[in-house]
């Protein structure tokens, strides 16, 4: 069975889209995968609970508990595997992880390493997607998931969502407009992956 690890830092609703996904299109028959864990560096996400609802695993690496970025991610790696059972490394999904990874852990899991991003990358790449489409007169905005590389929001485009921006746009109704494609995109490019063998 592939495990699938999920790391969040808030809510986790792209997380929520793909265990609903998982559990509805029955990925473990289908695919062999199984969302094996949710991870955390805030102890208070929201999303920590839904998990544990729905009976996954659940962890906190609180990253103030690390003097430096390095020794986070290592920890962080270690819980990663253990959650593998000692099988193939697993397929680690960012689902609105606020940290940034050091090039030692995108290293290690490198081709299984996933992220969604609120823009359609190339553009817009880091925070405040939102305020800088507006601000650049953007007529559409949308989100991205990609391969994670060492370089921030640059890694291969796996699936792309596209939303007009209104006239009457602020940045929190984009978001919120952008936020429900991502959960139809994510699930849909985790599925592609599932069906090529992480290809």
């Amino acid at each position: 069975m592939k495990s699938i690890v999920i790391l969040i830092s808030g809510g986790g609703s792209n997380m929520a889209a793909l265990v609903r996904a998982a559990q509805q299109e029955d990925w473990a028959s289908r695919y062999g995968a199984a969302i094996a864990a949710v991870i955390s560096n805030r102890a208070d996400a929201a999303g920590l609970r839904w998990a544990q609802e729905q009976g996954i695993a659940t962890q906190t690496i609180a990253h103030k508990d690390f003097p430096d970025r390095a020794q986070f991610d290592s920890a962080l790696a270690q819980a990663v595997a253990s959650c593998a059972g000692g099988a193939e490394p697993p397929l680690v999904l960012l689902a609105g992880f606020m940290r940034i990874l050091t090039p030692g852990f995108v290293q290690t899991h490198a081709g299984r390493l996933i992220n969604v991003h609120p823009s359609l990358l190339p553009a817009f790449t880091g925070l405040h997607t939102h305020e800088r489409a507006i601000a650049a007169g953007c007529r559409f905005a949308g989100a991205t998931v990609h391969r994670v590389t060492e370089v921030l929001d640059e890694g291969a485009i796996l699936e792309q969502s596209v939303v007009p921006v209104l006239p009457d746009d602020d940045a929190q109704s984009l978001a919120a407009r952008v936020l429900a494609t991502e959960h139809l995109i994510y699930p849909r490019a985790v599925r592609r992956l599932l069906k090529a063998g992480l290809n």
